[in-house]
């Protein structure tokens, strides 16, 4: 399919890492069919494909596409036009309570401190298992955050759902609150906060008293 498009452009993913077609590449894609693998796996109806289109050093995120395979729920966003569930525009939660959130939290194994103070002050914790759709969710208000500070997330993870949930209102940084720089290629690891906006710097905060 991307070889007849006819343009160059740099491929990354997961189950084959850098595929350069052409030799100057225009843009980069950040594609992972299947996000969720356990999940599909098991029977368990929360599983994903996730592409997204990028600028060449992945700086400018311009496209992103998430589709829920067994919900039939196509989420898509490109830059600056905002955020669409199935061509309904759609935004965040106005949530702003910690003890009425909803929020997503992988904090297991690694780094298992700092996400302490989150499970103790909000109301609901949830894990899915697909985070580029757990991104959505957030984005579409059926979540009110995510948080991963395990450092284990790749750009294939991430790419697609964080221009969506931007596109929606939302704000993504880092566990710290910097600027998320998406790596550049499929190996290197991060991690990352991404809300409705009306609970960032109290999630932040509660990250640094772990």
């Amino acid at each position: 399919m991307f070889k007849a498009d006819g343009r160059s452009m740099r491929i990354l993913s997961e189950e084959f890492g850098e595929l350069v077609i052409g030799k100057s590449p225009e843009f980069s894609v950040v594609l992972d069919p299947l996000d969720g693998t356990y999940n599909a796996s098991a029977g368990i109806p929360f599983y994903s494909v996730s592409i997204a289109f990028a600028s060449h050093d992945l700086l400018d995120l311009r496209f992103g596409y998430v589709s829920n395979l067994a919900l039939k729920e196509e989420y898509y966003a490109e830059a600056g036009k905002g955020a669409y569930l199935n061509g309904n525009k759609i935004k965040p939660s106005a949530n702003s309570d910690l003890n009425k959130l909803c929020v997503s939290v992988y904090g297991y194994r690694q780094n298992v401190e700092r996400t302490q103070k989150i499970y103790s002050n909000v109301r609901r914790v949830r894990l899915f298992g697909s985070v580029a759709l757990e991104l959505c969710y957030v984005a579409s208000g059926r979540l009110d955050a995510f948080v991963d500070v395990r450092k284990a997330l790749r750009v294939t993870d991430v790419a697609a759902g964080q221009l969506i949930l931007e596109e929606a209102g939302g704000l993504v940084t880092d566990g710290y609150g910097k600027t998320l720089r998406l790596p550049d290629n499929v190996t290197a690891r991060v991690e990352m906060v991404a809300s409705n906006g009306h609970v960032h710097k109290k999630l932040l905060s509660l990250l640094a008293e772990g």
